[in-house]
């Protein structure tokens, strides 16, 4: 029984230090030798928390790998945390993903090719609006009305307008209580 226990544990050994070098091997074709001599401790832990905040969760996109609680976060953090070990710098775990999952995977991508689109469409859309809001100020300032040259004075007055007189009279009956919208006359004694 102990032999057979013996022989699952080196199996399993066996297994695991194989796929570790497949990785290895895996992620050396990729980025290269690493660059720097392979490291333990916090210092390995800081590394690697800053190299998987820097990656964009391929299930979350809002989150980075540093945060996600999603299964696929949780090994590629693991898998970050074994190419710092091993002495890949964060240049080189960043390209290894990036080749792997594509650019999108940065959460702050380089400023090349399409992507200076991406940083500078909010300036270009903040110079625009004000630009836009500017322009119909202007045209408002251009279009206010000239002013009225007579305007009529006391209470009976009626307005220029010959449109309008019928609307007056009626809002005077109503107010007022004039049949007709005129002003009865007073005899004064």
């Amino acid at each position: 029984m102990t032999r057979l226990i013996a022989a699952l544990l080196l199996a399993v050994a066996t297994t695991t230090s194989a796929r570790a070098a497949e990785t290895t091997e895996g992620v050396r074709a990729v980025v290269g030798a690493p660059r720097g001599a392979p490291i333990t401790g916090p210092d390995l832990d800081a590394r690697a928390k800053e190299a998987a905040a820097l990656l964009r969760c391929p299930v979350c996109q809002g989150l980075s790998v540093a945060d996600s609680p999603a299964t696929m976060a949780v090994k590629m953090k693991a898998e970050v945390r074994e190419m710092v070990a091993a002495g890949y710098d964060q240049d080189q775990v960043l390209a290894y993903f990036e080749r792997s999952y594509g650019e999108f995977v940065r959460l702050k991508p380089p400023l090349r090719g399409v992507n200076w689109l991406v940083w500078l469409a909010p300036l270009m859309g903040l110079l625009i609006g004000g630009a836009f809001v500017a322009w119909t100020l202007r045209g408002a300032k251009a279009a206010t009305p000239p002013a009225m040259t007579q305007v009529p004075v006391g209470v009976d007055a009626l307005p220029e307008d010959t449109a309008l007189v019928p609307y007056v009279l009626k809002v005077r009956e109503l107010a007022y209580g004039w049949p007709g919208g005129v002003r009865p006359k007073v005899e004064r004694t």
